[in-house]
């Protein structure tokens, strides 16, 4: 089987099933396992290499308001690499190629793959993703190792978060210009991992805020893991804020209690490493009972 992936988490399902050899394409952002980005792209984005937080912002809007997607598909590359099977996502406009655009190309494409459509919007839900690319490649009872070792991962963190006495208020942001709340299955993440998040709802989209809608919420543990970037990129957007009154005002940044994790590997990808954000951020809560796998990397602490 001939496998074409049109999102990064996708990539790393297919691999984590033990398919590697079987992953023919990838998209432009895929880099994880780091073979992958050897393999031909099959996607191109209309956002600038070099595009700042707030104009990446104002073109993702503008993007949004017409109804076209940010990525769009090489079609002489997916004809070319004869896939039997595409794996998309429906669950964001921003993070992939229109699923339209994927149903039409595929319908053009000898032999008509198969497209399968991922929508994971918990954890629950990006387990049985995992099952669903294992039964479409013809691998379920792989996909279900898979999965019951991933189960057993986060079981092991609920078991040492049931001792927390009270959990700290968290305010997990995906964005900064402007700040957006967390969404899908990272509210669930904060809880699972010993917190409370105060501005994310578990299941739902992130959704733009003020930054004094952040300083009414009071979190005493901010996360910043800014969707698509990586830890270096991050850090400039998070290192920008210091000094600024609302900023300066968020009881988080007073105790010392900011953390920036890589939003691009981890957090942003709804695939097997959900479960390593989940130990990265139970580490940075609660250093005291969360020990951090020696393979991950710690989130990294700024001053307020």
């Amino acid at each position: 089987m001939r496998i074409v992936s049109l999102l990064p988490s996708a990539t790393e399902i297919v691999c984590g099933l033990g398919l590697e050899e079987n992953l023919v394409g990838v998209t432009h952002e895929c880099d994880f396992p780091p073979f992958v980005r050897q393999l031909p792209k099959a996607t191109r984005t209309l956002i600038p290499k070099d595009a700042g937080s707030e104009e990446i912002d104002r073109l993702v809007r503008a993007r949004l308001s017409t109804q076209k997607a940010l990525y769009s598909l090489d079609l002489d590359t997916l004809e070319e690499l004869r896939p039997d099977l595409i794996v998309t996502q429906a669950l964001c406009d921003v993070c992939a190629v229109a699923e339209e655009e994927v149903q039409a190309a595929a319908c053009r494409l000898p032999g008509r793959p198969r497209v399968v459509n991922l929508e994971p919007q918990t954890l629950s839900q990006v387990f049985d993703a995992v099952r669903q690319v294992a039964q479409a490649a013809g691998v379920a009872a792989r996909g279900e190792e898979v999965v019951r070792a991933l189960e057993a991962r986060v079981e092991a963190v609920v078991a040492r978060t049931a001792g927390v006495r009270r959990p700290p208020r968290v305010a997990l942001l995906e964005w900064l210009a402007p700040p957006f709340s967390c969404g899908h299955w990272n509210p669930e993440l904060v809880r699972l991992a010993g917190g409370e998040e105060t501005l994310g709802c578990e299941g739902r989209p992130s959704r733009t805020l003020t930054w004094d809608e952040v300083v009414d919420a009071g979190p005493e543990v901010v996360f910043v893991s800014c969707c698509g970037f990586d830890l270096e990129r991050t850090l400039v957007d998070v290192d920008a804020l210091h000094g600024l009154a609302h900023w300066s005002a968020l009881p988080a940044c007073r105790a010392g209690r900011v953390y920036v994790a890589d939003g691009s590997q981890y957090f942003s990808r709804p695939g097997p490493r959900l479960v390593d954000s989940l130990e990265i951020l139970a580490h940075a809560l609660h250093p005291e009972i969360h020990s951090l796998p020696a393979a991950l990397p710690a989130a990294v602490k700024r001053p307020g």
